[in-house]
């Protein structure tokens, strides 16, 4: 009953098993600090000290920051290769004469002397120059590392922090340009505004002053028109209407007239 529910291994699933556990084993063996005494302690710290010595001012100072920055680099990769695969040989050795080992810690102060302490020590194979690991410093190896890590990652987050206030600030500086823009622009639109109101105020006064310059001449024009056609008394009329005869008319009427025989009228 029970053979029946319980789940069927794969081929070879036992022996893989006792491999990954025999390899897991192996890495915490590797890997678990024990307990330190309290003067495996002090040796330890002291160790930490040297380290940070060898580190600053020992590569920091003499170096620009680009340069000592790029060598500690370099040092903590040829560190944790070692560590990630201590039994691999292409990370036990380096060659000083490498371009890019020549650059980074041959030639800048200090670079060297940090991978001695490490464990790298110099050799000559087949007249070759060489710095070999040797694995008794393996403690070396790990507290040198952590040191290089603690003070990169100090460094990087510097670098973050004045990499944000400068984006910050440039924020900021776009920030009062784009005001300042604005406010320019505004005050350039008030103005124009103003200008375009001063204008129609200035046609709409002239229109204005054009409309009643014409209502007055309209005005005029009308009443010289009405002067003219209206008769005025008193205009060389008298009320006899004698004065529209002439003088000589006159004495001449006078003078054709007899006057009416008072007899005539009595023999009738």
């Amino acid at each position: 009953m029970s053979n029946a529910s319980s789940p069927a291994i794969p081929p070879g699933s036992a022996a893989i098993s006792a491999e990954a556990l025999a390899a897991a084993a192996e890495r915490r063996t590797r890997d678990t600090a024990p307990q330190l005494t309290a003067a495996q302690l002090a040796v330890e710290r002291e160790r930490r000290q040297r380290f940070r010595r060898l580190l600053d001012p020992g590569i920091i100072r003499p170096n620009t920051r680009q340069q000592a920055m790029s060598s500690l680099k370099t040092l903590l990769t040829i560190s944790e290769n070692i560590l990630r695969e201590p039994d691999n040989e292409k990370y036990q050795q380096f060659k000083p004469t490498n371009t890019m080992i020549k650059r980074e810690l041959v030639d800048r102060k200090g670079a060297l002397e940090y991978a001695i302490e490490l464990g790298f020590k110099p050799e000559v194979i087949n007249f070759q120059p060489y710095y070999t690991f040797h694995r008794r410093h393996f403690e070396d190896l790990q507290i040198g590392s952590i040191i290089l890590k603690e003070y990169l990652a100090i460094e990087n987050e510097k670098e973050e922090r004045i990499a944000l206030a400068k984006k910050n600030e440039k924020a900021a500086h776009d920030a009062i340009a784009e005001k300042v823009k604005l406010a320019f622009m505004d005050d350039r639109k008030a103005k124009l505004v103003r200008d375009q109101i001063e204008r129609e105020q200035r046609v709409g006064r002239a229109e204005a002053a054009a409309r009643r310059a014409t209502i007055e001449a309209e005005k005029a024009a009308r009443l010289a028109a009405l002067a003219a056609e209206v008769d005025m008394p008193g205009s060389g009329h008298t009320i006899s209407g004698a004065g529209d005869l002439p003088e000589e008319e006159m004495v001449h009427e006078d003078i054709d007239e007899e006057p009416e025989d008072p007899l005539e009228h009595k023999n009738c």
